[in-house]
């Protein structure tokens, strides 16, 4: 049965339809955040190396978003209606994911415990269709809300 190591909550300042969770350690990443993001027409969720682009559905606002870290594949999570939903792999050399925006990373990392490892990564997310709506009259908080599930891969 899976167990839950480690769970985190912080606030996403979105912009430009989308953010980027990369290893902690920039220097690992080929092609850094925005550099060569995808457009409109993308994915919820885009893996490149070292990185995972996340597409949202507004495009500047405050978003929140609940990590959890198991130590093996946890159930797929029914605590919402979730509009979107994917799954992507990525290498973190650091054991931690930075997270960027189009104006640079924000201050508080996301902390997966073990350096050097390969992860699976589930994300959720709802409020979408709001959010979309919403961003188009002022800039939103906490409409859009993701999990991620990250355990070893």
């Amino acid at each position: 049965m899976a167990v839950l190591v480690r769970q985190q909550s912080m606030e996403i300042p979105v912009d430009f339809y989308g953010f980027s969770l990369q290893d902690g350690d920039d220097a690992e990443v080929p092609v850094p955040f925005p550099d060569e993001s995808p457009d409109e027409d993308a994915d919820f969720l885009t893996p490149s190396a070292r990185r995972v682009d996340v597409r949202s559905a507004g495009h500047t606002h405050r978003a929140l978003l609940a990590a959890e870290v198991w130590d093996e594949e946890p159930p797929a999570d029914r605590r919402e209606v979730w509009e979107a939903q994917g799954e992507a792999l990525i290498h973190s050399t650091s054991g931690t994911l930075a997270v960027w925006v189009v104006a640079g990373a924000t201050t508080e990392d996301l902390e997966l415990g073990s350096p050097g490892r390969l992860w699976q990564l589930r994300m959720y997310c709802t409020g979408r269709e709001e959010v979309a709506r919403q961003a188009q009259l002022g800039v939103p908080y906490g409409v859009e809300r993701y999990v991620a599930q990250f355990w070893p891969a």
